[in-house]
Parts: structure tokens; C-alpha cells; sequence
């Protein structure tokens, strides 16, 4: 395979395993090199307390293959955040493919990269993306043209073993999956709002409602910002 320039638009409060699933995935694709980035580099605090070190700015990163933008808690913050929007902006438009995990598709959205595009998003704030004009698909891992976007955390690990089979192939993907032994058999039956409990759908739903209008605000203003940079 040719070289495989894959970067993790990352941000404080980022859910961890939303990227680090796929990156232990992806970093065994051969001729892959992963770069964990964000918009000031150094260090980063997932929300789960895990500091990750080493990362690089987003603006020292040249054109990539693929952008991944993970979901978390941080969300809110990061569509606040100006510098990583048009960061996240400039590398999709230059790159092959365009990604994202969870909440991730939300960052997409604000930053111009899902117009006339079917994309995935974490259960819970699937009505939120949909109000952006984007066509919410519930399927797992979505694929529309070069853009690949995953449901909800776990997801990741399913999005880039399909990302894996598009880029080196059906074995290729396969022989990581077996590496990995990715065969999940869950003890529960509630990942999914259609299984769960109707009582643990609703408490579950009732903490992301907490901050749903928040988010919202904070995703319109980010798409009246790509709205007037499309426009320069």
C-alpha cells in the first residue's frame, strides 16, 4: 500500500475510546501513520481524566488521507471554538476521506463538511444533527461518497475495520479483527435505545437532554460561521 496519512482532530473532554478504538484499528493498516492532533497540541484530557501527551497543532498538519473527529463530552466546547472548527474545515476539504465517531458527526456538521451527506451520530443526539440539515441515518457505520461516520463510542472499532476494508482490502480487514479478536457478545441487551429498557432509555436520554439546549446553541452559531466563511 501507499503511505496512509490518517489524523484525530481531537479536543479536551474528547471521549477516549471513540478515538482510541479506531486507532488501534487503523494504526495496523499497513503504511498507515496516525497523528493525534488539536487545535494548541501538547497535552489533552479526555473526559474520562486520561491526559494523552504529544500531540501535535492541528494547523502543523498538512493534507491528510482521512480525518477522524471523535465525540465526548467536550463537544460543546469545541463547536465554540473558532480556531479548531476552521481547522477541522480546512483538513476535510483536502482530505480523501472525511470521518467521524459518535458526536464527532455534530463537529462535521458545524464545520460545512456534511451538506447533501447521510451520516451517523450517537442515539441521542441524532434530532440535533437532523435539525442541521443532515440526513440522519441510524445504521452503525454510514458511508456516503468519502464521507464515513460511526454511531455511538464502540462504533469506532466497526467504522474503521469498514474504513480498513475500503483502503487495504476485505482480508486485510479481517486479519485485524481476528488480531484484535474483535467478536463482541455482550451479557446485556440494552446497547441500543430499540433494546434497552424502556426506564434506562429514559434516564440515560433525560442526562443528554441536560445538555441539549446548550449544544444546540453552540452548533447553530458554528454553522452562521461556515455560512458567512463560505461566503469570502
Amino acid at each position: 500500500m501507499s503511505p496512509l496519512q490518517v489524523v484525530f482532530a481531537l479536543y479536551p473532554q474528547v471521549t477516549q475510546l471513540d478515538f482510541t478504538g479506531p486507532f488501534e484499528v487503523l494504526k495496523r493498516v499497513p503504511g498507515a501513520t496516525l497523528t493525534l492532533a488539536s487545535r494548541i497540541g501538547g497535552e489533552l484530557r479526555a473526559d474520562s481524566g486520561i491526559t494523552f501527551s504529544g500531540l501535535v497543532r492541528l494547523a502543523e498538519v498538512d493534507t491528510p488521507d482521512v480525518i477522524c473527529v471523535p465525540g465526548g463530552y467536550g463537544v460543546t466546547a469545541a463547536l465554540r471554538d473558532v480556531e479548531y472548527i476552521a481547522q477541522v474545515r480546512r483538513l476535510g476539504r483536502a482530505a480523501r476521506y472525511v470521518t467521524s465517531v459518535c458526536s464527532g458527526s455534530l463537529i462535521l456538521a458545524a464545520a460545512g463538511l456534511l451538506e447533501g451527506k447521510r451520516a451517523a451520530c450517537h442515539w441521542a443526539w441524532r434530532a440535533l444533527l437532523a435539525e442541521q440539515g443532515v440526513a440522519v441515518d441510524e445504521g452503525r457505520v454510514v458511508h456516503d461518497g468519502n464521507v464515513i461516520t460511526g454511531g455511538g463510542v464502540t462504533a469506532g472499532i466497526d467504522f474503521a475495520l469498514s474504513l480498513t476494508a475500503e483502503l487495504a482490502g476485505l482480508e486485510t480487514a479481517q486479519e485485524i479483527q481476528l488480531a484484535l479478536e474483535y467478536d463482541p457478545r455482550p451479557s446485556l441487551d440494552a446497547g441500543s435505545p430499540e433494546r434497552a429498557p424502556t426506564a434506562v432509555r429514559a434516564r440515560v436520554q433525560a442526562r443528554a437532554r441536560q445538555a441539549y439546549p446548550e449544544r444546540r446553541q453552540a452548533l447553530l452559531d458554528a454553522r452562521l460561521r461556515a455560512a458567512a466563511h463560505s461566503l469570502e
